[in-house]
């Protein structure tokens, strides 16, 4: 029974995804794109979503930007930086391109030459593209954003995130590398750039000072990118991955001392003023009707495991609100964030949707919006949701997802739904009870663990022996998942622990 209901479902979600390969019907008036990325915001920071003032750091211009757009409660991403924004980029699962892990310099993962990005689509659609930011997905050549269809990049070495600032700091710290500091700081990391299909340049060290004023730089070359593109003509997409959420939060002159809860709050207070900068330019060139702009998180917060890079004793760290986990994790909290979509005039005002909604959506999403093409030679994981954008659909085209770490699939949401594959030790309170079925000492027991979202929020109790059913959904998800590679297998996953000199 059990096997003849997934082959069922397998059969139906091939299906779909063979229906979501021809985009919707373009706009008459193709838009501008603006995405800017936060870098672990918790859903519980943002001002729409219960933080904000009641954080101690009041968000008023994406406060303004929720009310004018539409306010995703169910936006889901993978648990870590560089799996969302590989998932992002490419419409798929970050393990079909061999990024479930975080890349870490010195290993091979490294977005390979093959993968199809969101620059690759809005490039071939004639758009202007620009990266100004953290990219994540590799410093190979290949692998560079500008050999990804993207024409202008700015920001930190593509193969690591905003701490790296750190890193000669903490050598010297440590005295890990017996060097003079100005020999460590010639070393890197810098602040790079490149054009498209050129090398990388170095700009200057990337150092704490550097990192605390990077967002102004970042916000000051996307208004810049926006005026050039719009004095010439060309429909533009600009991809803005700031550093807001990500520690070290380190604020800007500007703003430090802004919020009440010391470095993260002003960090906060910080990327809702460059939201606004960039709202702000598009207004005054009279094309803000004619541009849809995405701010969303690319993780939940980045917590417990590095809460002491705040000042005098406040906690660098983001709030995942009523739900449970922090980057790395798999649970609620570390994939469930926020998303603000506003483009006057298309999207409805002051509208909210709780669809199922992943980070991989919106490359299918955004390229049937523009009438940009999608490959049709590799499986793409992303659904068109722009039922959900225009107030079509009160559910979008998802219904489940699944959660990968380096080799493993490690969870799946299906509705409300969300079963574990492997033991998991969440962030909170400790371990969960775990009695009857759940408690061998044999990991897992055999037996999924399983919770319900809308019940537990906190995921604090398993309730895979009162709803034994409740797990068949997610494996539909998994079942559907593993007969696509069978015509598509994928390449080495990651892994930073197994050496076999192969």
């Amino acid at each position: 029974m059990r096997k003849a209901l997934l082959g069922c479902a397998a059969a139906l979600a091939m299906g779909a995804a063979g229906a979501l390969a021809a985009p919707v019907q373009a706009q008459a008036q193709r838009p501008n794109v603006v995405f800017i990325l936060a870098d672990n915001v918790g859903y519980g920071d943002m001002g729409p979503y219960g933080g904000g003032e009641l954080r101690g750091a009041p968000t008023p211009r994406t406060d303004q930007m929720a009310r004018e757009g539409l306010r995703l409660t169910q936006f889901l991403v993978e648990p870590a930086c560089t799996p969302s924004r590989a998932a992002l980029m490419t419409g798929q699962y970050s393990i079909r391109n061999g990024l479930s892990l975080i890349i870490v310099p010195g290993t091979p993962s490294t977005l390979s030459g093959k993968a199809f990005t969101m620059g690759d689509m809005f490039h071939a659609a004639g758009y202007a593209t620009a990266i100004y930011g953290k990219w994540h997905l590799g410093s190979e050549p290949q692998s560079l954003p500008t050999a990804h269809g993207f024409d202008e990049f700015y920001g930190i070495p593509p193969d690591t995130s905003w701490d790296s600032a750190t890193y000669v700091d903490t050598i010297a710290l440590t005295r890990s590398i017996e060097a003079p500091y100005q020999d460590l700081l010639a070393k890197g990391p810098y602040i790079v750039e490149a054009a498209a299909g050129g090398p990388l340049r170095k700009v200057k060290p990337f150092t704490p000072a550097v990192r605390a004023e990077i967002d102004n730089e970042l916000t000051a070359k996307s208004v810049d990118f926006i005026k050039r593109q719009h004095a010439a003509g060309k429909p533009f997409f600009l991809y803005l991955p700031f550093s807001m959420g990500h520690v070290p939060n380190l604020p800007s002159r500007e703003f430090a001392g802004k919020s009440r809860i010391g470095n993260y709050g002003d960090k906060l207070m910080e990327g809702d003023h460059h939201v606004g900068q960039v709202l702000d330019a598009l207004r005054e060139l009279g094309i803000d009707n004619d541009t849809l702009v995405v701010f969303a998180s690319d993780n939940g917060p980045y917590g417990e495991v590095a809460f002491n890079f705040g000042n005098q004793g406040t906690p660098d760290m983001g709030n995942s609100g009523p739900y449970r986990g922090e980057l790395g994790e798999a649970s609620e909290g570390a994939v469930r964030t926020f998303a603000f979509i506003r483009w006057p005039g298309h999207v409805a005002a002051n509208t909210t949707s709780n669809a199922m909604f992943s980070i991989m959506d919106f490359l299918p999403t955004l390229a049937g919006i523009v009438g940009g093409k999608m490959p049709n030679d590799r499986p793409i994981d992303g659904v068109d949701q722009s039922d959900v954008l225009f107030v079509r659909s009160a559910t979008g085209r998802r219904e489940g997802l699944l959660s990968f770490i380096g080799p493993d699939l490690v969870a799946a949401r299906w509705k409300q739904w969300r079963v574990y594959f492997t033991d998991i030790h969440p962030t909170g309170i400790g371990p969960q009870r775990a009695p009857g079925l759940g408690s061998a000492s044999a990991p897992m027991a055999g037996y999924p663990k399983l919770f319900n979202i809308e019940m537990d929020p906190h995921e604090d109790r398993n309730v895979g022996a009162v709803f034994g059913w409740g797990a068949e959904g997610p494996l539909k998800e998994v079942e559907a998942y593993e007969k696509s590679l069978k015509g598509h297998p994928n390449p080495p996953a990651p892994n930073i622990t197994n050496f076999r000199g192969e």
